[in-house]
């Protein structure tokens, strides 16, 4: 009986197989280096790190990662309300990847209906009548606006009382010389209708003379008063950046490189204060108080820096002792971190930074001066204690 053999197998190698297949393995190497090369050439601020990771797991809540783990460990479940792990990854993932929550509907408003983004903030602690309508905000000012040349006449500067930088009277503690507190302006150039002649507009309350400024000298003045040495930074950020082409948007860099070179010069400074106008009216931006008319006051934390906690904690003291004394005076604090914000302010620089906002563009300088009395009253208050709590405790020889 005749076998029939098995039939033989051919393995055909191409050549041109095994070049593509190493030509590809190259381009792969070649990809992964230029990729790690590019990653460690970038300027720091751009690179991956625990703050970025801190960003995106900023958009989970602290009960979906908790979820998570309970799925790896069951153990977790009985730690969770109810005993079931409930990620809602669903949300999450629509949020991480559109910034669309859909617990909070001024997520998709906001980019949707003109002017409703700039309600699209946090609320940390509310003040009095304070709510999501009436939060304050600044309105960038037209380009021309912002041109030296142009700008209004001014009106009723003659009942602006200027500043005596002479204390009336030596106060009990001072600072010794040290100047701890940094006062400075990102929108120095900040004014207010009732001293500009025929300006109704507010986005056109901007003044190279008459502004904002004039609050920061007032409160070094109140400092200095309560024996907190202050230092005003009079760089003139808005000029500056007209001389180089800058637009509003960069204003905060610009103040950054003012603030930093403070900072390098004096090793003392322990507490930065950037001073800011509203936008909002005069309804808005004005309590009366044992009979006096005051400016009300803001606190804005850029939820983007890493020391946005200790920033929000420092401005949470502020606003529950002006609550105290001046009740109704602070609006409260709103923290900004949405995309297309700032976010950073830079309150990174100190655990001690603070963004102010003092009265809106329809209020006098007299009422905001009582309002900066106000605000450096409960400064002092709260400076002097810490500094009382931090010194060492005495002890006696025997």
């Amino acid at each position: 009986m005749k076998r029939n053999r098995p039939a033989d197998f051919v393995a055909v190698i191409h050549i041109s197989t095994i070049i593509k297949g190493l030509l590809a393995i190259l381009a792969t190497l070649l990809l992964f280096f230029a990729v790690s090369g590019l990653l460690t050439s970038l300027r720091p601020e751009y690179r991956l790190s625990s703050e970025s990771v801190n960003t995106v797991t900023n958009q989970f809540s602290g009960k979906v990662l908790f979820s998570l783990i309970a799925n790896e460990n069951h153990y977790f479940n009985h730690a969770l309300p109810g005993g079931q792990a409930d990620t809602g990854l669903g949300k999450q993932i629509l949020k991480a990847s559109t910034n669309i929550s859909l617990d909070d509907p001024r997520s998709l408003l906001g980019r949707e209906l003109p002017g409703f983004s700039i309600f699209d903030n946090q609320i940390l602690v509310a003040g009095k009548d304070a709510n999501y309508t009436n939060m304050p905000y600044e309105s960038a000012p037209p380009l021309d606006v912002l041109n030296e040349e142009r700008e209004a006449a001014l009106q009723n500067v003659d009942t602006i009382a200027e500043p005596d930088q002479t204390p009336s009277k030596q106060p009990s503690l001072t600072t010794e010389g040290r100047k701890v507190v940094e006062i400075y302006h990102t929108h120095n150039r900040e004014s207010y209708l009732p001293y500009l002649k025929g300006v109704t507009n507010p986005n056109q309350a901007y003044h190279s003379k008459i502004n904002v400024t004039k609050l920061g000298a007032q409160l070094q003045k109140d400092l200095e008063e309560k024996g907190i040495g202050a230092s005003l930074n009079k760089t003139d950020i808005q000029g500056q950046m007209n001389k180089k082409g800058l637009t509003y948007g960069k204003s905060y860099l610009e103040s950054r490189t003012a603030v930093k070179a403070a900072m390098a010069a004096n090793q003392d400074i322990q507490y930065l204060i950037d001073i800011h106008r509203d936008s909002k009216r005069k309804k808005d931006t004005t309590r009366v108080i044992n009979g006096k008319t005051y400016a009300r006051i803001a606190f804005v934390i850029g939820g983007k820096n890493t020391n946005y906690e200790k920033n929000a904690e420092l401005a949470g003291k502020l606003h529950k002792a002006m609550e105290k004394k001046y009740p109704g005076l602070s609006w409260g604090i709103s923290l900004q971190k949405k995309s297309g914000q700032n976010g950073i302010y830079n309150q990174d620089l100190s655990g001690n930074a603070l963004l102010i906002e003092i009265g809106g563009v329809d209020n006098t300088f007299e009422e905001m001066f009582l309002t900066t009395d106000a605000f450096a009253d409960v400064f002092s208050e709260i400076y002097w204690n810490a500094q009382e709590v931090s010194k060492p405790a005495e002890t006696s020889s025997e």
